[in-house]
């Protein structure tokens, strides 16, 4: 098995393993589909963590298979991996991606999908399709100029270079370098940060600050009250304004 799902209470553990680089082929990108499907369906899911086998993320797409596709199947493959990482982004929880060992090519555009991204010292990222004759084609050219703005994303995608786990963390690509022993101990901390909160505000939190970076201001502004106003008059807030207030007042009385 290629992709395996695992499920540690509300949060989904998704592990690329196709050893020895995880490499995103064909195999690999249906096997992701058929997780994200599992994960799209299932009740009470409220957050996801990708990780790989093998000491690696993924080190991308299969360089053999990309150059002997026939041409009727070109637009196929084409479609098949942007769709995979819309998919990813596009679910409506708070998606992880813990990345030691290589994330290159398709495999750094799938952490590039996730919300937050974990790596060890160990880990490489890369987009290097333009030095062979392509461009980042599974959301990379859209992704990560949104993440560490255009000049930096221009010199990584143009040179197709090696950014390390260092460098990641200083130009903003990754949230936070950790041992390889804490990895996975960190990912499940971040996770069960996340899904302390309630479900619905999380959605919506997720969808409001995704649309400032794919719109104009006054239209994600518009979104935002939108999203507030049911949230204001749900019924589950007061159980969590007591709890916030309570929280609140004792963190008053002790920093007197």
């Amino acid at each position: 098995m290629t992709v395996r799902v695992g499920y540690e209470d509300a949060v989904a553990w998704v592990c690329l393993d196709q050893p020895p680089l995880n490499l995103f082929d064909t195999s690999q990108q249906l096997a992701a589909e058929g997780a994200l499907r599992e994960l799209e369906a299932r009740d009470g899911l409220r957050a996801v963590v990708f990780t790989g086998a093998h000491g690696h993320f993924s080190a991308g797409g299969d360089v053999k298979e990309m150059g002997s596709l026939p041409a009727e199947e070109v637009a196929g493959y084409a479609d098949r991996i942007s769709r995979l990482t819309r998919r990813v982004a596009a679910l409506p929880v708070p998606v992880i991606a813990a990345v030691e060992g290589f994330a290159l090519g398709g495999g750094c555009e799938l952490a590039l999908a996730a919300d937050v991204r974990l790596c060890t010292p160990t880990a490489r990222f890369a987009l290097p399709e333009t030095p062979l004759g392509l461009i980042p084609g599974a959301g990379g050219t859209q992704r990560l100029p949104r993440l560490i703005g255009l000049s930096r994303a221009k010199d990584i995608i143009f040179s197709g270079r090696m950014v390390h786990a260092d460098e990641a963390a200083r130009i903003g690509l990754v949230d936070a370098v950790v041992p390889e022993k804490e990895l996975v101990g960190t990912a499940r901390a971040w996770s069960l940060r996340y899904t302390a909160c309630p479900a619905g505000a999380l959605a919506a939190a997720k969808q409001a600050v995704d649309a400032s970076a794919q719109g104009p201001l006054e239209a994600g502004l518009d979104l935002e009250r939108a999203l507030f106003a049911p949230l204001l008059a749900a019924g589950e807030r007061t159980e969590h304004f007591r709890g916030f207030q309570g929280s609140r007042t004792e963190a008053n009385a002790s920093a007197r």
